[in-house]
């Protein structure tokens, strides 16, 4: 047992790093492209191609995953993100960085946290076991919302007086750290099955399609976790324009940026606080019924407001509900989904729900902001699908009637 808390020790080190980094990219890729272009568009690109890897590669990611050695995979595609990023320092040290460049780096780096995060969905359940995943789990993304919270806004500030391209550095140091913590965990990750041939990959991808397909309440939360993708890609998308062309915050040397940033990832670690509570009370099923609502009011109230300050205070809420709904479905699937299922599984759905919605909501807002000169109606087009899932949710028997609830 001490080997093994030394070993989750050492892989949740690790995710604290892979988090600080995504977080810094997460917030100075938009904010590099936006400076470099003045565009909601290619703003919106990048976000679309963070996004897009998942719906490309998810199954094959999964599949792969839970057949071959899940620290090795980990390992490799930590080093390929840094090399990747640090492509975007040295040419823009050379003067010749391009829109379309920061878009390439975004595609490549999420491909190969598409592989990595495959693999990491079913080596958290094979290291720790079932029946700790709910406080691991827990463990995990309090720390990693502490990051969400802290990070982007120091990198908002940061990047109000210091180019972005030169912070994407630290991501490529925070993915080396990573790669080095990982590759010292001595317990078992994955039970590696030899890949025999091509068809055997096929059969995996059908196998983790049909449970995801066949399990009514994973069903349901996958398809209604779409529509709310398509909102958050859409809000992370605009989020620049909006916050320049909206509230008149600056996206340079303007230290408000920084506060509207963070404001996600405080409503991310209330919800951790709340989430168990409320769950032992009500159960999953109801929390997520009203937790949908909940985040379609909040970002409509979002879209309302005029002023920063009372944007913060409204994002904060639409964080609390969008990771209550996030948090609920990833739990369920992990305590219902079989050891050998649980890398196909988890991507396949996170593929359908974030790899379809997020880029497709990011897509759709760029283009309406771009058409009408306005990212509120860029917004207000994902709020729309949001309410479709809304809809579905209540429509449907199956949240309905499920008492299901976290292990908590």
């Amino acid at each position: 047992m001490a080997g093994t808390d030394r070993d989750f020790g050492r892989y949740l080190n690790a995710r604290v790093l892979s988090v600080i980094g995504a977080v810094v990219s997460a917030v100075a890729l938009p904010v590099l492209v936006y400076q470099l272009t003045g565009s909601a568009g290619w703003t919106s690109a990048v976000t679309a191609a963070e996004a897009l890897p998942y719906l490309v590669f998810g199954l094959l990611a999964g599949a792969l995953a839970d057949r071959v050695d899940r620290r090795r995979l980990m390992v490799a595609m930590d080093l390929v993100v840094a090399a990747v990023l640090l492509s975007v320092p040295l040419v823009w040290l050379a003067g010749g960085l391009t829109a379309p460049h920061v878009v390439a780096v975004a595609f490549a780096t999420q491909t190969a946290f598409v592989f990595f995060d495959a693999a990491n969905f079913g080596a958290l359940p094979t290291l720790v076991g079932k029946e700790r995943i709910t406080a691991a789990y827990s463990t995990l993304f309090g720390r990693t919302t502490v990051v969400e919270l802290v990070v982007p806004g120091l990198t908002g500030l940061v990047v109000a007086v210091v180019a972005p391209a030169s912070l994407l550095a630290v991501n490529a140091l925070t993915a080396v750290g990573s790669a080095l913590l990982l590759r010292s965990i001595t317990s078992s990750l994955a039970n590696p099955r030899p890949v025999q041939g091509a068809g055997q990959l096929v059969a995996d991808v059908k196998e983790g399609l049909r449970f995801v397909w066949n399990e009514p309440t994973i069903r349901i939360l996958t398809l209604v976790g779409t529509t709310h993708s398509v909102t958050s890609g859409a809000w992370m998308a605009l989020l620049v324009p909006f916050a320049d062309q909206v509230l008149g915050v600056a996206p340079k040397n303007d230290a408000r940026l920084a506060a509207l940033f963070s404001c996600w990832g405080l409503g991310a670690i209330i919800a951790s606080r709340l989430l168990p509570r409320l769950t032992s009370r009500w159960g999953n099923a109801r929390v997520a019924l009203w937790a949908l609502p909940a985040s379609l009011s909040s970002g409509v109230l979002v879209v309302l407001s005029g002023h920063w300050l009372l944007t913060c205070a409204l994002a904060i809420c639409w964080g609390v509900a969008g990771a209550v709904v996030v948090i609920n479905g990833i739990t369920y699937r992990q305590q219902v989904c079989p050891e050998e299922l649980q890398s196909r599984v988890n991507t396949t759905a996170r593929m359908v729900a974030w790899g379809l919605g997020h880029p497709l909501g990011a897509a759709l807002g760029g283009a309406v902001s771009v058409a009408t000169g306005d990212p509120r109606a860029g917004i207000v087009v994902g709020l729309a699908a949001l309410l479709l899932g809304v809809v579905t949710a209540w429509v449907s028997p199956v949240l309905r009637r499920q008492k299901y609830r976290s292990q908590t």
